[in-house]
């Protein structure tokens, strides 16, 4: 694949190079009824110095989203801020990111990475929740054998889960080999999610900052948008008490449809100058993918 051709594909997908660019994406979804999730690109950092220098960024995402008064919140790979180097040092950067959006009211989303990290990532995820950061939540990918099992756990806790699929290239033994498995399990969980946002009495935000258990339905697939639908209807589950995800640039038409039947749509935007590494890792990790994006990339 040419450099060119990749950059015009990914760049159908990813919002600019810049934080500017991002922000104004932001600003267009929000215009047309939807919510963000900002990604600055970066995975696995090399060094102490880019783990620090990949947490300012992200800081400076919170103050701009802060500034222009756009709404979004931020989602964080925990190895972009370190924790292949050193967990320490991760949480550490963590808890200067989750902080800051305490500060400014601001949601930052850990994103869930390749079953190795798995653990490591819920363990830094709980301290700080016990440090007493309610603005942090986490992400669950349905084909893991482990994700119900992890889904209760994180519910009774009252984390805010975003559910997905999955998109790394996982062995057959920790991660369900068929698709359709992985659906019937998205299924299952996405049930369990609903079922718990409708104990829930709280509004989204309450006054004393606390982020009860909303839970965000990541996928463009219309039988996973369709079973999210009936469930929730059968629960007589209010539309605010969860939200559906997707990504930049994939099935707009469907995204503009669930807004005008006045459904939450949530747009994970990202942006930055890793786009090369983040499109070509994307194609990698699963055959599937390939199709994914280009399939995508013909539709308007």
């Amino acid at each position: 694949m040419g450099f060119g051709f990749a950059r015009r594909t990914a760049l159908r997908f990813v919002a600019g190079e810049s934080l500017d660019e991002a922000i104004e994406v932001v600003r267009v979804l929000n215009n047309n009824g939807m919510l963000a999730t900002l990604d600055h690109l970066g995975e696995d950092t090399a060094s102490p110095e880019q783990s620090r220098q990949a947490t300012d960024d992200i800081v400076a995402i919170l103050d701009a989203i802060h500034e222009a008064g756009v709404q979004s919140n931020v989602s964080i790979k925990l190895t972009q801020v370190g924790l292949k180097l050193d967990p320490e040092l991760c949480a550490e950067n963590l808890e200067r990111i989750v902080k800051r959006g305490q500060e400014l009211d601001i949601f930052v989303r850990i994103d869930m990475e390749d079953s190795p990290v798995i653990d490591v990532t819920l363990e830094l995820y709980h301290r700080m929740r016990s440090k007493g950061y309610d603005n942090v939540g986490k992400v669950l990918q349905s084909y893991l054998y482990r994700t119900k099992e992890d889904t209760q756990s994180l519910l009774a806790e009252g984390t805010r889960i975003r559910l997905v699929k999955g998109a790394y290239d996982e062995p057959p033994e920790v991660a369900f080999p068929k698709k359709s498995d992985a659906d019937a399990c998205f299924d299952e969980i996405t049930t369990i999610l609903l079922e718990a946002a409708n104990a829930q009495d709280a509004p989204e935000v309450s006054s004393d900052g606390h982020w009860p258990p909303i839970p965000a339905i990541a996928t463009h697939d219309e039988k996973r948008i369709e079973h999210t639908k009936q469930v929730a209807q059968q629960l007589n589950l209010p539309r605010n008490k969860y939200e559906f995800q997707m990504l930049h640039g994939i099935r707009r038409e469907l995204q503009e449809q669930l807004v005008k039947d006045d459904y939450t749509m949530r747009i994970y935007v990202p942006f930055g100058t890793e786009w090369y590494p983040y499109f070509m890792r994307r194609l990698a990790e699963r055959p599937a993918n390939v199709w994914f994006f280009l399939s995508n990339l013909l539709r308007r």
